[in-house]
């Protein structure tokens, strides 16, 4: 280590492309959330020289530069890092947040049958492990949550609906979310809940911000 900047991190070791975003950007391109989620972390320790922000994405992570010039030498630095992605909390982990939910929404029985389980197996599913915010994206406030239980993978809804209610719980693909305002979305509607997703007075808008672990409860 020099001035503060690792060249290498501790491996079990999640591979990186590195690719040019532009002349002011690098993407590193990964293959999972859980990839994401370990270069985020390994990049804000390392807090390398010059980088003015970290984006992530759900399989991407871009890293944007203050000069042209720190392109290059960046991007030798990312490709020389090795990084351990892991998909679990440590033991004894407590949540951030905790996300009371009503469990009623239109799809519960679809994810049933879907899963194979019962609805009270989903609900007990959704609930009983903690889930991760991955990223943002779609609208304010509206957070990508991974390493939940691999059991609720489920597909979007063949059709859309044009109005999602705010505060919507719901799942999709490797990912669970609320809506945090009306909007059209297809992820399976599971429960609602009333917390306020996102909200301008307070000193952080989002209520859910990447990395944080989340557990719903069930009211």
């Amino acid at each position: 280590m020099s001035g503060g900047v690792p060249t290498e991190l501790s491996s079990d070791l999640v591979g990186n492309t590195v690719y040019d975003y532009g002349d002011q950007a690098l993407m590193l391109q990964c293959g999972s959330t859980a990839e994401v989620l370990a270069w985020v972390d390994a990049l804000r320790a390392a807090a390398l020289p010059g980088v003015l922000d970290i984006v992530p994405a759900a399989r991407t992570v871009l890293v944007k530069l203050a000069d042209p010039r720190l392109q290059g030498v960046t991007r030798q630095r990312l490709r020389r890092m090795r990084v351990t992605a892991s998909a679990e909390a440590a033991p004894g982990r407590g949540a951030d947040v905790v996300i009371d939910v009503v469990y009623d929404g239109p799809d519960l029985g679809e994810v049933a049958e879907l899963t194979g389980l019962t609805a009270a197996q989903v609900i007990d599913a959704h609930t009983s492990s903690l889930w991760r915010v991955g990223f943002s994206g779609f609208a304010p406030g509206f957070a990508y949550l991974v390493d939940g239980d691999a059991r609720l993978r489920v597909p979007r809804r063949a059709e859309p609906r044009t109005s999602v209610p705010a505060g919507s719980v719901a799942l999709a693909g490797e990912f669970s979310a609320v809506y945090p305002r009306q909007s059209p979305g297809g992820w399976q509607l599971i429960g609602r809940t009333d917390a306020v997703l996102w909200d301008l007075d307070r000193p952080s808008p989002a209520l859910l911000t990447q990395g944080m672990w989340i557990q719903f409860r069930a009211v």
